[in-house]
């Protein structure tokens, strides 16, 4: 006679997937139904790194995230209200390579619902108000063009003003090369608001995610009083192959990922997306003390 007896555990039957109605639901989206990491080339079920905050569930990787999905992530639920939404870019130069870029803007203004590269807004972080520019990247990658640098002044003026503290949430491919010395003066015309906004003693954080190079590393970036780095993202000015092709010299393991540049002392700190609210309220909560 057994003096214990074994509770039978129920078995939760698993949720079966309906391939077929998958896949037409994708085929009507206009998506795959998988995903491959860019990081360790493993091919992922969307639905699975959706439900991970876009996070790769083999490497850790951090896919890159839409605006509305940052905001959903980091902000309190409606808190979010966007600034200077009306600000459109022109084409001074009439630019033209493959295409004009007036046609270009037409392109990614439809493409993408929103007027540039870069969204501006006040918000709250557990009721602790803040102002943040969450860069696009599906708009013409990010680019650092008029209208961004323009957003961005603005933002840190506000800032500044008001003495809120301003977050960037960065992912670029660097300067606009369709708008040329006008978007390099960018990198001069936020760093200069950058130092009026640190003058008056607020705090100016920077999150790099990936990938977040050229221009907007060389400014935006990398003058945050506190750099947050999203976990494998890339970082840096000019690209690996190029920097290999010029120097002539093979590059370290994991060269331009926030991990070298964090064990080198140019981020502060590597946060996981899931973590990121937390990690920077309490920052925010120690510095406005």
């Amino acid at each position: 006679m057994a003096f214990f007896k074994k509770k039978q555990r129920e078995i939760k039957p698993h949720k079966e997937i309906d391939i077929q109605k998958e896949l037409k639901k994708a085929e009507k989206e206009e998506e795959s139904l998988w995903i491959k990491c860019s990081s360790c080339q493993e091919l992922l079920y969307r639905k699975e790194v959706e439900r991970n905050l876009d996070v790769c569930l083999k490497c850790f990787y951090h896919f890159p995230i839409s605006v509305e999905k940052r905001i959903a992530l980091v902000f309190d639920e409606g808190s979010f209200t966007e600034l200077y939404a009306s600000v459109e870019p022109i084409d001074f130069l009439r630019f033209r390579d493959t295409k004009s870029y007036k046609v270009r803007l037409i392109e990614m203004k439809e493409a993408t619902k929103r007027q540039d590269a870069v969204v501006c807004g006040k918000g709250r972080i557990n009721d602790l108000e803040l102002l943040a520019a969450i860069f696009d990247f599906n708009f013409m990658g990010g680019s650092l063009g008029s209208v961004v640098g323009e957003k961005i002044t603005r933002l840190l003026e506000e800032g500044a003003d008001k003495k809120l503290p301003v977050v960037v949430f960065c992912a670029s491919g660097g300067a606009r090369m369709q708008e040329g010395i006008l978007s390099l003066m960018q990198m001069s015309k936020v760093s200069g608001a950058i130092y009026r906004l640190k003058s008056q003693k607020v705090p100016y954080i920077t999150v790099l995610t990936d990938p977040t190079l050229g221009g907007v590393s060389a400014s935006i970036a990398m003058l945050g009083d506190i750099i947050i780095g999203e976990p494998k993202a890339m970082i840096g000015f000019a690209g690996s192959r190029v920097i290999k092709e010029t120097i002539k010299a093979e590059l370290p393991q994991g060269f331009q990922r926030s991990e070298y540049l964090l064990e080198h002392g140019m981020v502060d700190l590597i946060s996981p997306r899931k973590e990121l609210r937390k990690n920077l309220y309490d920052i925010l909560s120690l510095v406005r003390a």
